[in-house]
């Protein structure tokens, strides 16, 4: 089956991520992806060192009919069956270049819908896409209930990564922060002007954790988004203020994954709004205990607390506490990571991903 993944831009995201590994392995399933980008970013030559067609349309404004029309060719040139999208912009000229046509069209949804416009966009597409992917039963439930979706044609597919991609022996961020018995807890996330992440609940935990663990350190990976400077800046300020600041590192945006999680000894994920994040499916494919707050999605990919440890959302005594006694206990973090990796690797692969898409896209072309 032949089908053509869309990307609006190419920039270091959960989505981007996915698509990537989506692509680089789907031939393995029998799927002969083809890629189109609307624009360009960080990832762009990863996507062209890719060995599938890489094709490139620039949208000029919100709806360029012009790409639509550019994109209909593309899908004509390629014999694409199906035509499968990540945000409501791509779906939308998606629509139009598929109108009158068999092509079945996928749209993805990977978290909350941050504005009204898309959401406007999102419910005028939803009945007319083949079928709509939502990547939690959280996430489900939240575009039912909070952004006024219908639920009717939406299937769950868990997002996944490659376990080989994610795996390292190399503890190369503990040599860079001439770290040799300290334990090492950190959080890979970005920080967005929108309340999604929440790196602040982390850091308010840090005096007591340190107090009790002197020997910890915490480190956080990501970029700052436009608009979250003071978000940002917040974090470092508090650390600062209560001289803890020689105990974390702010290291921004890295593309050395597999090697920052080699050196963690706890991963930690705090946040207010979820699809199913990617970050914690490295973490837990690489063998990490991870320490999440409990809304749905991060609680449907823990299964409530049994494969990772759950604490109350931005409450930072309940995480210091949780945190505390994992760093404290070897013997249990070194079991919670090998029941995560194995839970992870039957439910939240690219491999379990690639077999649940390629059932979906299969039925969609007989149907």
């Amino acid at each position: 089956m032949r089908v053509i993944q869309i990307l609006d831009s190419l920039n270091r995201g959960g989505a981007e991520i996915q698509v990537l590994e989506l692509c680089r392995n789907a031939s393995n399933f029998g799927i002969e992806a083809i890629f189109v980008t609307f624009g360009d970013g960080e990832l762009k030559e990863d996507f062209l060192r890719l060995d599938i067609p890489v094709v490139t349309l620039r949208r000029r404004m919100p709806f360029d009919l012009n790409l639509a029309l550019k994109l209909r060719k593309v899908i004509k040139l390629y014999k694409a069956e199906i035509i499968h999208c990540y945000q409501p912009v791509e779906a939308l000229h998606a629509y139009v270049a598929t109108l009158g046509s068999k092509v079945k069209r996928v749209l993805s949804f990977q978290g909350f819908i941050q504005d009204e416009k898309n959401r406007i966009t999102a419910k005028f597409l939803t009945s007319r896409m083949h079928a709509n992917i939502v990547v939690s039963e959280g996430l489900r439930k939240w575009l039912k209930e909070s952004a006024g979706l219908s639920a009717d044609n939406f299937y769950l597919v868990y997002n996944g990564a490659d376990e080989k991609r994610v795996t390292s022996n190399e503890k190369r961020l503990r040599t860079e922060l001439n770290l040799r018995e300290e334990l090492l807890f950190g959080m890979i996330a970005n920080f967005y002007r929108d309340p999604r992440k929440d790196q602040m609940t982390v850091c308010r935990s840090l005096p007591k954790i340190f107090f009790e663990v002197p020997n910890a350190r915490c480190v956080f990976i990501g970029k700052v988004e436009a608009g979250a400077e003071r978000k940002y800046q917040a974090c470092i300020d508090f650390c600062r203020d209560r001289q803890i600041a020689d105990k974390v590192y702010f290291l921004g945006p890295r593309k050395d994954i597999p090697e920052i999680l080699s050196s963690l000894d706890v991963f930690v994920f705090s946040s207010l709004h979820e699809g199913l994040p990617l970050a914690v499916s490295e973490a837990m494919l690489a063998g990490l205990p991870v320490v999440l707050s409990d809304i749905p999605p991060l609680l449907e990919i823990s299964q409530n607390g049994e494969y990772a440890v759950v604490f109350e959302t931005q409450n930072e005594e309940d995480l210091a506490n949780k945190l505390i006694e994992l760093l404290k206990n070897e013997q249990k973090r070194k079991l919670l990571g090998k029941k995560a990796k194995d839970f992870a690797l039957k439910n939240f692969s690219i491999n379990a991903h690639l077999k649940k898409l390629k059932e979906l896209y299969s039925s969609l072309l007989s149907s």
